[in-house]
C-alpha cells in the first residue's frame, strides 16, 4: 500500500543487513539483556499521557471508548456537553488538540529537575492518534492538531540534556476486531467489544469506511492492520527516534507471535546497528521475561527480586491523563513509593498529565519539584545502588496481585517504622520513610552484625554527630534533635574494607 507517499511492507531497508544477530524467534531474542547498566541506574523515568483524549479533560483517557458506550458517565457528559455521538465523533476533538502552549525544552528541563534519568510520551494510546511525524497514518500530531513532531522535539530534548528517551505504546488494542457483531447483543454484555478500543456502533465513526476515518478508529482488515498499522508504526518510531526504551501496555497477546518477534528482532537488530543498549518492557505475559522488563501498572512487588522490573504509576490519585479537578500526590507520598520500589530492585515510571494546550498544571510541577529536591539531597541512595540482602522492614506490607489490587495499593501509607535498605560499594543505606519520633532500630543489621565491621555512620543532610550502638533489637542509631526531612531521612552506613 502507498501512504502519503510513502510504500509500506512488511520489511524496510534495514531488515536487508547480513549481519543482524537476532533471528524473529524467541531463542534468538533470548541473547538480549533484559537490563542493561544503565537503566538498572537510572531508577526514575517520567512519561506523560497526552492526545486529544485530554480536549474533554472528563473521565480519563478512555473518553475515546466511554464516550460511545451508553450508560457511561462520559457518554452521558458527551450528550450533554456536544450533542450525540453519531454528530460528533472523537475525531471531532482533534481540531482542538492544539498544544498551543507546549514548550519541550521547558518540559525537560522540568523532568530533569524532578531527577528522572529517563522521559518520554505515550507514543500512541488506544484512540490511534499518533504522536509523532507519521507517514504510516494521517492521524498524527504533524498532519493534525498541533502540526508538531511531539516525539521527535522531545528526543532531540533529551538528547541535549544528556536523558534516555522512552516511547510507550498501547495500539495494539486499536484493531476494530467486532466488524458484523450483532451490536445489541453486544451492548448488553458487562464489557462489551473487549479486545477493541472503539465500540463498533452502526452511524459512529469507528464503524465508518472513509478512507481516512478508517486510520483513527482501526476499522482496517486484520492482516493489512497488523502490517501496515501495528508493525508499521512501530519501525517508524525506531528508524527515526532510536528510542531507548520500548514499553508496551496489555494486549499485546492479541498481537499474533510472528508479528510481536519481528518487531522485537527489527528493534533489537536495529540497536545494534546503532551500538546501543535499549530497553524492551512488557505487562503481563505479553512477551518473554528472558530478554524484557516486566511492568506492574499501579502496583508493585512486595518482595525483592534478583531481576529488574518495572512499576508504572501515575502522579494523581485519578485518570492518566488530565481532567478537571485531577487529584494529585503529593512529593513525600511519591518520595517513600519510588524508595520501596529501588529497594526491590524496581525502577519506577511516573505519569504525569499535561492539559491539551500543552501546560503542565502548577500542582503537578510542585510534586515534581519535590521529588526533585529530595534526589538533589539524597540521590546517592537511590542512584546507581542495588538490593541489600534484604529491602526492609517494618509494619507496612504491599499487597499481593499486581494491578487487581491497584485501590488497595493507592491507600498504602508508609510510616517513620518503615525503614528501606540499598546498597552501593561500602556504603549501606537505610531510608527510614518519615521523620522518627525517636531512636530508630535496624533490625536487619542482625544479619551482618557478626561478619562486617561498622566503619562509620552518618546522617546525610544533618551536621550532627550519630551515636549508635548494638542493641538486641540489632543496631540502635540516634536520630538528631529537629529532622533533617519529613518525607524520608537517609542513614549511610559505611562497612570497613575486607580484611
Amino acid at each position: 500500500m502507498i501512504f502519503a507517499g510513502v510504500l509500506l511492507s512488511g520489511c524496510q531497508e534495514g531488515d536487508n543487513r547480513h549481519d543482524m544477530p537476532y533471528a524473529e524467534n524467541w531463542e534468538s531474542l533470548e541473547k538480549h539483556q533484559a537490563a542493561p547498566e544503565w537503566f538498572r541506574n537510572a531508577k526514575l523515568g517520567i512519561y506523560f499521557h497526552w492526545g486529544v483524549y485530554t480536549v474533554p479533560a472528563f473521565g480519563s483517557e478512555w473518553y475515546p471508548r466511554q464516550m460511545y458506550l451508553p450508560g457511561t458517565r462520559e457518554n452521558a457528559h458527551h450528550l450533554e456537553m456536544y450533542g450525540p455521538v453519531e454528530n460528533f465523533n472523537y475525531h471531532d476533538f482533534v481540531p482542538e488538540f492544539k498544544a498551543e502552549h507546549f514548550d519541550p525544552k521547558a518540559w525537560v528541563q522540568l523532568f530533569q529537575k524532578a531527577g528522572a534519568r529517563f522521559i518520554g510520551p505515550v507514543a500512541e494510546h488506544h484512540d490511534g492518534f499518533s504522536m509523532w511525524a507519521s507517514r504510516v497514518t494521517p492521524w498524527n500530531s504533524m498532519n493534525e492538531g498541533p502540526h508538531r513532531d511531539v516525539a521527535g522535539e522531545l528526543a532531540s530534548e533529551a538528547r541535549q540534556h544528556g536523558l534516555k528517551f522512552i516511547t510507550t505504546f498501547h495500539h495494539a488494542r486499536n484493531l476494530q476486531r467486532y466488524r458484523g457483531v450483532n451490536q445489541e447483543e453486544e451492548l448488553a454484555k458487562p464489557n462489551p467489544y473487549p479486545n477493541s478500543h472503539y465500540p463498533f456502533l452502526a452511524g459512529t465513526g469507528p464503524a465508518s469506511d472513509d478512507d481516512k476515518l478508517k486510520y483513527l478508529y482501526g476499522n482496517i482488515p486484520e492482516e493489512q492492520w497488523l502490517e501496515e498499522v501495528w508493525l508499521g508504526k512501530l519501525k517508524e518510531v525506531v528508524d527515526n527516534y532510536q528510542p531507548d526504551i520500548m514499553w508496551f501496555d496489555s494486549w499485546l497477546d492479541q498481537i499474533p507471535e510472528i508479528y510481536r518477534q519481528r518487531f522485537c528482532a527489527y528493534y533489537l537488530n536495529q540497536a545494534a546497528a546503532w551500538d546501543k543498549e535499549v530497553v524492551l518492557v512488557r505487562k503481563q505475559d505479553d512477551l518473554p521475561l528472558s530478554f524484557t522488563i516486566d511492568d506492574f501498572e499501579k502496583s508493585r512487588k512486595s518482595q525483592m527480586d534478583t531481576a529488574v522490573w518495572m512499576t508504572d504509576e501515575t502522579i494523581s490519585t485519578g485518570s492518566w491523563c488530565y481532567t478537571e479537578g485531577l487529584q494529585i500526590k503529593p512529593a513525600a507520598e511519591l518520595i517513600r513509593v519510588l524508595i520501596d520500589i529501588v529497594s526491590k530492585n524496581g525502577v519506577l515510571l511516573l505519569n504525569i498529565s499535561p492539559r491539551a494546550d500543552g501546560i503542565i498544571p502548577d500542582d503537578q510541577q510542585e510534586t515534581l519539584l519535590g521529588i526533585g529536591a529530595w534526589l538533589e539531597r539524597y540521590g546517592e541512595a537511590i542512584y546507581k545502588t542495588r538490593p541489600w540482602i534484604t529491602y526492609g522492614e517494618g509494619p507496612t506490607v504491599e499487597p499481593e496481585g499486581g494491578f487487581a489490587e491497584h485501590q488497595a495499593f493507592l491507600k498504602i501509607r508508609y510510616t517513620n517504622q518503615d525503614i528501606r535498605y540499598t546498597t552501593k560499594g561500602r556504603n549501606l543505606y537505610a531510608m527510614v520513610l518519615g521523620a522518627p519520633a525517636d531512636t530508630v532500630h535496624l533490625t536487619a543489621l542482625n544479619k551482618v552484625r557478626t561478619t562486617k565491621n561498622i566503619e562509620q555512620i552518618e546522617l546525610i543532610g544533618s551536621q550532627e554527630p550519630v551515636t549508635w550502638e548494638w542493641s538486641d533489637n540489632g543496631l540502635k542509631i540516634s536520630i538528631p534533635p529537629h529532622p533533617v526531612d519529613t518525607a524520608a531521612i537517609v542513614y549511610r552506613i559505611v562497612f570497613h574494607e575486607k580484611q
